[in-house]
């Protein structure tokens, strides 16, 4: 059974391994899903241990509510959390750093289909190790485009959380650690590691507010690198001070001043804040010092025999809920299933890639562990490689297991997705579109599903419809600049010309140099697009294909011949008719007039015929080709009608 089947709202799956040396045999290994509200937990760890896990993260969510000020907090891309109680088993998966094992007791996958989660379930805690990226990954979702140092401060800021069994700390440093490390022989030497932020903000010179508030980010393929700069500690001790003061609601009125109405940074300051921007950096600073807990931490942490334990609160409140109020349902996995899903997660690992893959072909290979999960992780890699037609047949493979997988459907989107770039013919639109309205079923907050959606929509020539998908898109990660360009060319597409501009105005002021680009060209074709209904990319297009050979062979039923000549038209005829979707019986495929193909398509007493232009060109989904000798199967269509029992064959799917 897919890992998803069943659970309407964003699940997070987690994967936590009980044995202590090397993976148990299949016979030792018992798994079971632990489901609460948000999280799934996927364990062989026993109920309780999943439970706790699960319940952990919703406690995190919750704070993390709180302080952001929302009464519900959107999780628009999916995450999958892996927790590994050994730490041999972490340590066989996590990805090295510099070379080098990781000290992590956790790490953070970003992909384009989901966010996987990896703890060590051998370290106390180490869901703690992931609260900076969870931070932004809620602000992301949660809360409009700001500076740089809100995001990193607040990030900083929650990475101090620390969740007891009734009180949540918050405030303390969360880049403070112990001057004196003891080995294994019980000797203590003293640690050469990087200052902590509060040792960094006791130096008298602190960045200006216009610098830190204009400061951009620092990272590079998706890493920060250290949190141990100025930069960093300033951010996290703004947010520290507006965050507890209650200022959070000036901070928003500050960024729509500065960001939107185009205000200089101090006459920003003054107006949301009510001060200059002099007596907000005193402000800041009077606040740091309060903060005795702090310094009598760092005080602390210095000393020879300092002991491991719980931070020092600068702040305590109340958990929303326990760790035994948190409802959950419990639900056994199959074995193979649940090392798929761990070999799924370590494909988007470089160096964990190679191994992956022979887990993968090692358990496709045998009927009894033979899994959906296995197939739609191999097609994840295949659609990287550019392999679109070892990608179908993959997933072909997955479906004939268990056709309601959403992920299954998510990668015959992908697969299209990916069919169409470099100007590429793109594969299997239609069912792009049927595969991805199943997935937004399962999962009615994935951004990057209603993003594609609206992609396919609009090379289908459905601009209206593909503003519907595109709208909210933006809405459920308002962030994505690339959504908000797509959005843009969508409303070009409709005509909504008005809406376009404003837009394509707000996007040429991007940071990203290739979304400012587009949008400026965007908004200099405008004038051409308007006047003849094409951009200039379109009419050259068009004019390129008028300069080419006519073809020699046409069907009977095309009226070229008899029709009397039309005028030649500067705009090329774009066919603007919605794909449909049909689920009947194909009868038979005429093939006489090769590469053209009729099909004869029975659905209950009406017989339709569908017509395509090159069979060899058709979108195939569940056979190797297109075949003329088809006769009375079932079958999925995609078509653009034409009267009212025929049409324009776009794509096929056999049963």
């Amino acid at each position: 059974m897919p890992c998803r089947s069943g659970f309407p709202r964003f699940l997070v799956l987690i994967i936590a391994f009980c044995t202590l040396s090397g993976f148990a045999s299949a016979d030792d290994q018992h798994w079971s899903r632990v489901s609460s509200d948000h999280f799934i937990v996927l364990t062989d760890a026993g109920e309780k241990k999943g439970h706790e896990v699960a319940a952990r993260f919703e406690q995190m969510r919750a704070v993390f509510g709180d302080l952001l000020m929302r009464r519900k907090l959107r999780m628009a891309e999916p995450i999958d959390i892996i927790a590994l109680r050994s730490d041999k088993h972490f340590a066989s998966l996590a990805p090295p750093v510099n070379g080098q094992p990781t000290n992590s007791p956790a790490f953070f996958l970003r992909g384009e289909d989901r966010i996987y989660i990896v703890l060590n379930l051998f370290e106390v805690d180490s869901w703690r190790a992931v609260e900076h990226q969870l931070a932004h990954f809620f602000l992301e979702y949660n809360y409009p485009p700001t500076q740089p140092w809100l995001d990193e401060g607040f990030a900083v800021y929650f990475s101090s959380l620390y969740l007891g069994p009734k009180q949540a700390q918050l405030g303390s440093d969360p880049e403070l650690n112990a001057a004196y490390q003891t080995n294994l022989l019980g000797q203590q030497t003293q640690a050469s590691g990087l200052k902590s932020l509060t040792e960094i903000l006791t130096n008298p010179v602190w960045l200006t507010l216009p610098d830190l508030f204009g400061m951009k980010n620092r990272v590079v393929d998706g890493q920060e690198g250290t949190h141990s700069t100025l930069f960093y500690a300033q951010s996290w001790m703004m947010i520290h001070c507006l965050l507890n003061k209650g200022r959070l609601s000036e901070t928003g009125t500050y960024f729509d001043l500065v960001e939107n109405q185009k205000l200089p940074v101090e006459q920003a300051v003054q107006q949301a804040f009510g001060m200059t921007v002099g007596q907000l950096d005193q402000a800041v600073k009077d606040y740091f010092h309060s903060l005795k807990p702090l310094f009598a931490a760092l005080d602390a942490s210095k000393q020879p025999n300092a002991a491991q334990m719980p931070p020092q609160p600068v702040y305590q409140m109340p958990l929303p809920f326990s760790v035994d109020d948190v409802a959950t349902s419990t639900k056994s996995v199959p074995v193979p299933e649940a090392q798929a899903l761990v070999s799924e997660m370590e494909l988007r690992i470089p160096e964990r890639r190679e191994l992956a893959v022979q887990k993968l072909n090692a358990l496709i290979a045998d009927p009894k562990t033979e899994t959906t999960v296995a197939h739609r992780a191999l097609a994840w890699l295949d659609v990287q490689k550019g392999d679109t037609g070892q990608a179908y047949e993959e997933l072909n493979a997955a479906m004939q297991i268990s056709a309601s997988d959403p992920w299954v459907r998510l990668g015959l989107a992908l697969a299209s997705y990916h069919s169409g770039e470099k100007g590429a013919r793109i594969q299997g639109l239609a069912n792009m579109m049927e595969s991805l309205q199943i997935v937004i079923d399962e999962f009615p907050e994935f951004a990057e599903a209603y993003n594609m959606l609206g992609w396919a929509r609009l090379m289908g020539g459905g601009a209206n419809s593909a503003l519907e998908a595109m709208r909210m898109a933006v809405q459920l990660s308002p962030r994505n600049e690339a959504y908000q360009l797509r959005l843009a060319r969508a409303y070009l597409a409709a005509k909504k010309f008005d809406e376009a501009t404003g837009t394509l105005e707000r996007l040429k002021q991007s940071q990203k140099p290739e979304i400012a680009r587009a949008a400026k060209k965007d908004l200099n074709d405008l004038p051409f697009l308007k006047k003849y209904g094409v951009s200039p990319a379109e009419e050259a297009a068009a004019k390129e294909t008028a300069s080419a050979p006519p073809e020699k062979k046409k069907l009977h039923n095309e009226e070229d011949e008899e029709s009397p000549a039309k005028p030649a038209s500067t705009a090329p005829e774009i066919d603007k008719r919605p794909v449909k979707f049909l689920k009947a019986t194909l009868l038979s495929v005429d093939c006489s007039q090769s590469p053209a193909a009729i099909l004869a398509i029975s659905q209950g007493n009406k017989t339709l015929r569908f017509r395509a232009r090159n069979y060899k060109s058709v979108a195939v989904i569940g056979a190797g080709e297109f075949s003329c000798e088809w006769k009375n199967i079932p079958v999925n269509v995609n078509y653009r009608a034409g009267g009212k029992l025929d049409g324009d064959l776009v794509s096929i799917e056999i049963h």
